[in-house]
């Protein structure tokens, strides 16, 4: 136990660790043991706050004195227990305090989680919240929300109050700057791809600023995609664009995958290795995995009488620029080259030789021992590009075609 602090020191300690950025389970523990050793005598601390995620709602955090911390990641549409929490009420009153003690049974079965604690034992329950303004507050982020509750026999002396309300302020700062440091994160990942946000996160910001490597190059789309949109309501398109969207992301990042952009309903992915034949092995892996689940997904849209389409997909592999490119103030992290225009003109021939998946010679060569895996279908020309070459697809007996 950390020796007894006072409050300013307990108030530096939080900022310390927050500008520290030891992130918000750390702090959290950190500061409801030195609210212990203050002589605060919490039993249970939750503190929770709204997050700029794609799939969730909240993250919150429950400590409860002699266990382990908890995190919990609240999905999104999952707000029942929100709707009956004390800080619900709270927002809907214009209230940042409430407090109950628990021997009154009129109050506490207003929310549900107060007659856990005090069946835990409980006495006394503060629920405070503060709210961010200005430039602090991003998408639905506007609050951190904290609750504390004893199990002390007359519930939370007056100073015991009055520290929390003192301190609560510089909690909600020190946990906020790490829950920015999340959400920059997220967003980054969510819209860049996890590579490229790292790189661009260290510092790989400049315009031009670009490596040259050696990668598979994705390019993915789906067959008829404008005449299928054009026949049904927006919502019901975006819809199925979501539904194969997915199956072609998650089988790309399953195989360690890059997906630098979406164009249109096409995707643009990368595959890296050091070993030659590894990333040709992974691209032929989420193409498999690919081709099963979008016919699966095919067969499950028909029996409900929704429209269905097919992906098709082009492989090669070359040197690309992989980087920085675009004006001075707005930019894309994509990649760039002579490699990445062969693979879309690779795939402009998906329709006139009916194929899902056409591999360039290239790859052919690069895949090693997978070579077997894939069948010549002879030689063509591909605009902009001096040569003709040999292109393959999946044998027949690998894939079946539905």
């Amino acid at each position: 136990m950390p020796e007894a602090p006072s409050l300013p020191s307990l108030q530096a300690w939080l900022i310390t660790e927050g500008l520290r950025g030891c992130g918000d389970i750390a702090l959290m523990q950190g500061f409801c043991e030195r609210l212990l050793a203050q002589g605060v005598p919490v039993f249970r601390v939750f503190v929770g706050s709204d997050v700029l995620h794609p799939t969730l709602a909240a993250r919150t955090l429950r400590w409860r004195r002699g266990s382990t911390l908890v995190d919990t990641d609240v999905v999104r549409g999952d707000g029942e227990a929100w709707r009956t929490s004390p800080f619900f009420a709270m927002i809907e009153q214009g209230s940042s305090e409430l407090r109950v003690t628990l021997d009154d049974p009129a109050r506490i079965e207003r929310f549900p989680v107060l007659p856990d604690l005090k069946h835990e034992g409980g006495t006394d329950y503060l629920a405070l919240m503060v709210p961010f303004g200005g430039m602090l507050r991003f998408g639905q982020v506007e609050e951190i929300y904290a609750s504390f509750a004893t199990d002390r026999a007359g519930g939370f002396r007056d100073q015991n109050i009055a520290t929390l309300r003192d301190v609560i302020p510089a909690l909600a700062l020190a946990l906020h700057a790490q829950r920015l440091g999340i959400a920059s994160r997220t967003l980054l990942d969510t819209y860049l791809g996890c590579d490229a946000a790292e790189r661009v996160l260290a510092g790989n910001i400049v315009r031009g600023q670009a490596d040259a490597i050696h990668a598979v190059i994705w390019s993915s789309d789906l067959s008829d995609f404008t005449r299928v949109a054009d026949e049904i309501p927006p919502g019901a398109m975006l819809a199925m664009l979501n539904a194969y969207a997915e199956i072609v992301v998650d089988a790309i990042t399953a195989q360690g995958g890059d997906v630098l952009k979406f164009i249109g309903d096409g995707i643009l992915a990368i595959f890296r290795d050091e070993d030659p034949h590894g990333a040709c092995g992974r691209a032929l892996d989420a193409a498999r995995a690919m081709l099963a689940k979008v016919d699966t997904l095919k067969i499950r849209r028909r029996a409900d009488g929704l429209p269905v389409t097919n992906v098709t997909l082009a492989l090669h592999v070359g040197e690309v620029l992989y980087g920085n490119f675009g004006s001075a103030t707005r930019l894309d992290f994509t990649v760039l080259g002579p490699a990445v225009n062969e693979t879309a003109r690779i795939a402009a021939l998906s329709r006139s030789l009916d194929q899902r998946v056409i591999v360039s010679q290239a790859f052919a060569i690069e895949a090693g021992p997978r070579r077997r895996e894939l069948v010549s279908l002879g030689r063509y020309a591909l605009r902009g590009v001096a040569r003709p070459q040999e292109l393959y697809t999946f044998d027949v007996d690998a894939v079946a075609a539905v």
